[in-house]
């Protein structure tokens, strides 16, 4: 497994990070556990997780993820060997349920926060700690427009950077980073981190995937040059790049179980996927593994973040550290992708 340095921060964390959203909803406790022990079986250090999880988002088991990993680690006694990732949840009406529905990303929703969730993971630092989505509106989740709202500001960059190394200095967090974040948002992350003469702020968590390579638009270039790599999410486009949903949805399948999840279903985006499957096949590559190696060989790639709702689903994915992607493979995938860019975005 090949490890990348995340930010500056001298924490070196495996290419491929372990997604626990399904843990408490669609994987029990012990089939969370069973995951865990592959992953690190597999030479997979990171494990990503958020207060908020599991998905699709429900008050009676919200924090049940992060309970999860904590009964793994004291069982296993094996905190020194991972490096775990986990985040704040942002305002909206939905997650009321959450810390009492005062959802911002001040001093006091930090330290509650943090405080909530090293008690849930049953540890006493978090190695990487992140804000899920921007307080202020923006265009993220899908949306390509930007509308302005001067009104809507949330709580300033400056007070959250306080905030988030506030709990760094406290030795509860070692980094810090953004998740679902614009960029101007990770720019101004970036510079008012190093005001404070901190390399704190280590990572962005945003969507990358065949369907959706928005980010090399406005975000790669910083997150070379200022050392803050992508942890891409979503590297299946929800599962639909492995090609089980081009005839319609499984069965007992993520997209069967939640129809509401629509995003990478358009027209377009079911065009390019049955390209990439028909690709992936003609060279003889499971589509999956060719999705995913072709996320995390990208330059400004850190780690690319794997779910999977069984063992036997997590062992295929992690196999695309193996898959070797072409010079020509690479240009039929880039052929695709200009007939039809980021059908998904």
């Amino acid at each position: 497994m090949k490890m990348n340095l995340l930010g500056d921060s001298g924490i070196s964390v495996s290419r491929l990070c372990l997604g626990t959203m399904t843990f408490g909803k669609q994987n029990s406790e012990i089939e969370g556990h069973q995951q865990l022990n592959v992953a690190l079986d597999y030479g997979i250090n990171f494990i990503d997780t958020a207060e908020m999880y599991p998905i699709p988002r429900d008050p009676d088991t919200q924090g049940q993820t992060e309970m999860i990993i904590g009964s793994w680690i004291k069982e296993k006694r094996n905190r020194d060997r991972v490096v775990l990732a986990t985040k704040i949840t942002g305002p909206g009406n939905a997650f009321a349920h959450i810390r009492g529905g005062d959802l911002k990303f001040n001093q006091k929703q930090v330290e509650e926060a943090v405080n909530l969730s090293l008690k849930r993971l049953q540890t006493d630092y978090i190695d990487l700690y992140q804000t899920h989505w921007p307080e202020r509106p923006g265009n993220y989740f899908g949306k390509l427009g930007y509308s302005h709202n001067a009104a809507q500001i949330g709580t300033p960059i400056e007070e959250q950077i306080e905030a988030l190394y506030k709990v760094v200095k406290a030795g509860k967090v070692r980094a810090f980073g953004s998740s679902n974040e614009t960029p101007w948002g990770q720019m101004k992350f970036i510079e008012l981190t190093r005001q404070l003469g901190s390399d704190s702020f280590a990572s962005i968590q945003n969507p990358y995937n065949l369907l959706n390579r928005s980010f090399e638009i406005g975000h790669a270039e910083i997150a070379i040059r200022e050392h803050c790599g992508l942890l891409a999410y979503s590297p299946l486009a929800f599962g639909t790049l492995s090609g089980k949903y081009i005839t319609g949805s499984p069965q007992g399948s993520r997209l069967a179980l939640f129809p509401e999840f629509q995003r990478y279903l358009s027209e377009r985006a079911k065009t390019a996927t049955r390209q990439y499957v028909s690709l992936a096949h003609s060279v003889g590559l499971e589509p999956a593994q060719m999705a995913i190696a072709f996320a995390s060989r990208q330059e400004f790639i850190t780690s690319v973040i794997i779910g999977a709702t069984s063992v036997k689903q997590l062992k295929h994915n992690v196999k695309s550290e193996e898959v070797d992607l072409s010079g020509e493979l690479l240009q039929k995938i880039e052929d695709i992708h200009l007939q039809n860019p980021n059908p998904a975005p």
